[in-house]
């Protein structure tokens, strides 16, 4: 059979790169990752030791993963960061609101540290 695809008979490697580049699609493979993990609704795909080739067709990059991957459950989301409000931001809000330290504190800690909402909150108040 000429041209066209024959079982059993593979291109070179070398030609299938040359017309990949000829369509504008390039291949590159991502050296450094270390895991991959897939988020579901009730469980994680995690693949340990994953290779990752980036295929970038026009501008569309397309992540291909290999390997094999171990199902766990769901991780608990991670916590909130502690609020640190600032002695300025404190300050401010007394100026603006008229109030003291407690009750600036509370507000800037319930409007989680947003200025504009804990001055209009104390002076609705």
């Amino acid at each position: 059979m000429r041209g066209g695809f024959r079982k059993g008979v593979g291109m070179n490697p070398k030609k299938m790169s040359q017309m990949m580049k000829q369509t504008g699609i390039n291949v590159e493979e991502l050296s450094d990752v270390e895991e991959v993990v897939i988020k579901r609704a009730d469980s994680e795909l995690v693949f340990h030791e994953a290779v990752v080739t980036i295929m970038d067709a026009q501008g569309v990059r397309m992540y291909q993963i290999a390997g094999t991957p171990e199902e766990r459950a769901k991780s608990e989301p991670e916590e909130l960061e502690e609020l640190i409000i600032s002695p300025e931001d404190v300050e401010l809000v007394m100026e603006k609101a008229g109030c003291g330290e407690e009750d600036a504190k509370a507000a800037l800690i319930e409007t989680n540290g947003d200025l504009v909402d804990a001055i209009s909150k104390l002076c609705v108040e």
